[in-house]
């Protein structure tokens, strides 16, 4: 599953589109710094820039969180880091937050799926390969969020898991043709309205909102390897 994805460094602050996501393109927790065209790449038990709606104010806002629940065993350990889409409204613990629409939105340019193989060695291996839709639009994936009070901590941390729906076709062919299950992001449709209603601004219910969680097919992305890294000197 996805444990990494990239966004440009001027999509920290995306809140709000009132047109489909199809506008020209020019979060902390990532590799790079800056503005403009450089890219962020986020990871598992890093920083997310997260849209949330804001009840009590009437809009959206950013507000950075860890990716991955603490788990219980140790707050530092983020687990779980994913969402099952099928099962999101009904098991812990996720089902509170979702009822109480602690949802959330994180725009991205490309994502990472890992592929299981073996080495010469017949040693298991995950393979990295990068998701690209190709076009420079802004998408976004849905994220649940829930805050935890924990004894080590001065204030309560913020943290989010990623949803997660069946692989489309293009993930199931090239990166997972030999997982029984394979899972892929949820990515919301463009429109201000599907943000809104993911979100909670529309008060939809739990039907209507869930039903947003999606596998996107009928794309035109490229999946690539990643080149291994080099080996530490």
């Amino acid at each position: 599953m996805c444990g990494k994805f990239t966004a440009l460094a001027s999509w920290r602050n995306v809140v709000d589109f009132s047109q489909p996501l199809t506008g020209d393109c020019s979060g902390n927790g990532g590799d790079n710094e800056g503005d403009g065209g450089e890219v962020y790449t986020y990871r598992v038990g890093g920083m997310l820039p997260v849209v949330v709606w804001d009840a009590e104010e009437a809009k959206r806002r950013v507000v950075p969180m860890r990716w991955g629940f603490p788990s219980p065993r140790d707050w530092r350990r983020p687990q779980p880091i994913h969402a099952r889409s099928e099962t999101i409204d009904r098991i812990h613990p996720f089902r509170i937050p979702f009822a109480g629409r602690q949802t959330g939105i994180v725009v991205f340019r490309t994502f990472n799926e890992g592929q299981e193989a073996k080495n010469s060695k017949g040693t298991p291996i995950t393979k990295q390969w990068t998701v690209d839709p190709k076009d420079g639009r802004p998408r976004g994936f849905a994220f649940l969020w829930n805050r935890f009070e924990i004894p080590d901590l001065p204030m309560p941390m913020l943290a989010c898991v990623m949803a997660t729906v069946p692989a489309n076709e293009l993930i199931r062919r090239t990166i997972k043709a030999e997982e029984e299950n394979p899972r892929m992001p949820a990515i919301l449709d463009d429109g201000y309205l599907t943000w809104a209603t993911w979100l909670g601004e529309a008060g939809a219910p739990d039907d209507e909102t869930k039903a947003l969680l999606k596998t996107v097919e009928g794309v035109t992305w490229e999946a690539f390897p990643e080149p291994p890294r080099p080996r530490k000197q």
